[in-house]
C-alpha cells in the first residue's frame, strides 16, 4: 500500500494520466482517422502531453482548490435550502 503522503501526487498521476489520454486519443482520431500507425501516433502524443500535463496538474490542482473553497458556501449542505 502506499503511504497517504503520496495521496496528492497519486492523484495528479492519475489525474493527468487518464486526461492526456483522452484527449490525445481524441485529437489523433480527429486528425487521422482511418491512419495504419493510429496507435502509435496516439501513443507517443500521450505521452508527450504527460509529461507537461503532470507538472501542470501539481501545480494548478492547490489553486483550484483554492478557487473552489472561495466560490462554495462554507458549512452548508449546498442543497440550496435555507
Amino acid at each position: 500500500m502506499i503511504p497517504a503522503r503520496y495521496g496528492p501526487l497519486l492523484f495528479s498521476l492519475i489525474l493527468s494520466g487518464a486526461m492526456t489520454l483522452l484527449v490525445s486519443g481524441i485529437s489523433t482520431f480527429r486528425t487521422l482517422p482511418a491512419h495504419a500507425d493510429f496507435w502509435s501516433l496516439w501513443a507517443g502524443a500521450w505521452l508527450t502531453g504527460w509529461v507537461f500535463a503532470f507538472p501542470a496538474v501539481m501545480l494548478a490542482a492547490p489553486l483550484a482548490r483554492r478557487l473552489v473553497a472561495r466560490l462554495t458556501a462554507q458549512g452548508t449542505s449546498g442543497s440550496g435550502r435555507g
